[in-house]
């Protein structure tokens, strides 16, 4: 359903959340080896992401990414919004151009509980929650 820059996006910033305590940034190469992300386009996606104010960059040698806002306030549509738009919540299942609950492609109604779940999903969990939910060790990522 999402793009693979948007995959990579919210990887970075579940990273971010899970290793820039107290303010420290967290390095671009930490970021793009550990996710195993090109380095080139990992930079782009997360200058993208400090022009729409979910990050904030800075250089230096100690210098890197960290949140603009606390990751309690930073709901996972705010990132796929700035990366993918949110009009993937509009779009057929099987592609077609014009498909509606008056005109369903053969899949349009299932379809519709899937994307709504994930609207649901995404319009409530925070950033806090999925780092709650890995230190807490109810869920899992490979790099941690």
């Amino acid at each position: 359903m999402f793009s693979k820059s948007c995959q990579y996006a919210l990887q970075a910033i579940l990273y971010i959340a899970l290793h820039s305590k107290n303010g420290k940034p967290v390095g671009l190469r930490d970021i793009a080896e550990r996710q195993q992300i090109p380095l080139h386009f990992l930079s782009k996606i997360l200058q993208t992401l400090v022009k729409h104010k979910i990050l904030v960059s800075s250089k230096g040698p100690n210098g890197g990414f960290s949140l603009e806002k606390s990751p309690g306030r930073l709901k996972l549509v705010e990132i796929v919004r700035v990366i993918d738009g949110l009009d993937i919540f509009d779009q057929c299942g099987i592609g077609l151009k014009k498909c509606s609950d008056k005109k369903p492609c053969p899949v349009h109604f299932e379809y519709k509980v899937v994307k709504d779940k994930t609207r649901e999903l995404l319009n409530t969990k925070t950033l806090k929650e999925l780092c709650q939910d890995i230190e807490q060790g109810r869920s899992f990522v490979n790099y941690v």
